[in-house]
């Protein structure tokens, strides 16, 4: 057995604790992960503020980046001293008609770290290795970590967007996951507009390469005025009400594409999704080749993730700062 701190989420709805935590040995088709760093998310907390749980008391975080340091019997293709990610997504059932067609994160008998399974926000972490993506050596493990979900999402809610190069696309929410979105969107050459409720985060925007950051009050009617509509939009945050704004900012057979994670029913006129031809869209994850070229992204220098890095202590308050839209970019925790 082996001691180690991790952040813990000790019942449903209670507050995340830092606390020692103790570990045995990987079983059979495990992982032992040394962390190096993990991003910490606006899911971790969607997951905290749940009234159940598939399993408590549970570890947090699902943005790991982390070396293998040893082995359970059966955990190939994995060897000592491989980089590897934890991500949101763990083993699923791979005999579904979704694992069959590569849309395995809609297995419904998937598995998540961080929810039914222990995540990443620990110094060691046991995984099961099936469950582990790849990672490349030569990124450093903080602006790593933010791509195991972070730019995962993002990608896979710009395919679900499908748009052509010159094409308008509004991200609503400036976040974790827009500022990546907005580098993926400015590389394909989409014409991109940023939504948000806080001014320092438009400033970053516009900075970014944003052709428009405005506030989220009656957002939809100026991005009319100023576009005629925009072809797409990118709902990150929960908010029920940037959801109604995103279909108000549409043309006329525009997509809109719902991202962030909530509990709260939305509501969204009838009559015009018809008339208009509108196209809702739910976005989750990607596919498993797709977080391989976020991570290619990366390495090109085409996106890069802004990360302020903070101790393991740090994560009760961290999610805090999250939970009132304080955080820029991306908070992570290194180890």
């Amino acid at each position: 057995m082996m001691t180690v701190e991790a952040a813990v989420l000790p019942h449903a709805r209670a507050t995340v604790a830092v606390q020692p935590v103790e570990l045995g040995e990987p079983g059979a088709g495990e992982v032992l992960v040394r962390m190096e760093a993990c991003g910490i998310c606006h899911s971790d907390l969607y997951v905290a503020g749940l009234e159940k749980l598939p399993a408590v008391p549970l570890i947090l975080g699902h943005e790991g980046i982390g070396r293998v340091a040893a082995l359970g019997e059966g955990a190939a293709p994995w060897a000592l001293g491989d980089r590897v990610g934890i991500t949101f997504l763990g083993p699923t059932c791979g005999a579904c008609e979704w694992c069959c067609s590569d849309r395995e994160r809609f297995c419904s008998r998937q598995t998540n770290f961080g929810y039914s399974l222990n995540g990443a926000l620990a110094e060691y972490a046991i995984v099961p290795a099936a469950g582990l993506a790849a990672i490349p050596a030569d990124l450093p493990a903080a602006e790593a970590a933010p791509l195991c979900c972070a730019g995962w999402t993002a990608y896979g809610a710009l395919r679900e967007a499908a748009l052509e190069s010159g094409q308008k696309v509004a991200l609503f929410g400036y976040g974790g996951l827009g500022h990546l979105a907005l580098q993926m969107a400015c590389h394909r050459g989409w014409r991109a507009a940023v939504v948000d409720l806080s001014e320092d985060k438009l400033a970053m925007a516009r900075a970014a390469g944003a052709e428009i950051a405005i506030a989220a009050e009656n957002a939809g009617r100026t991005l009319q005025k100023t576009y005629g509509g925009v072809d797409a939009a990118i709902v990150l945050t929960p908010s029920p009400a940037a959801i109604q704004q995103a279909f108000r900012a549409l043309k006329r057979t525009g997509t809109l594409v719902l991202v962030g994670l909530s509990v709260n029913p939305y509501e969204l006129p009838l009559a015009d999704t018809i008339l208009k031809g509108i196209t809702v869209r739910g976005s989750y994850l990607g596919t498993r080749q797709e977080l391989a070229e976020v991570f290619r992204l990366a390495r090109s220098g085409a996106i890069r993730a802004h990360v302020h890095t903070h101790a393991l202590a740090e994560t009760p308050a961290i999610l805090e700062s999250l939970r009132r839209g304080e955080v820029l970019g991306r908070a992570v925790i290194a180890f």
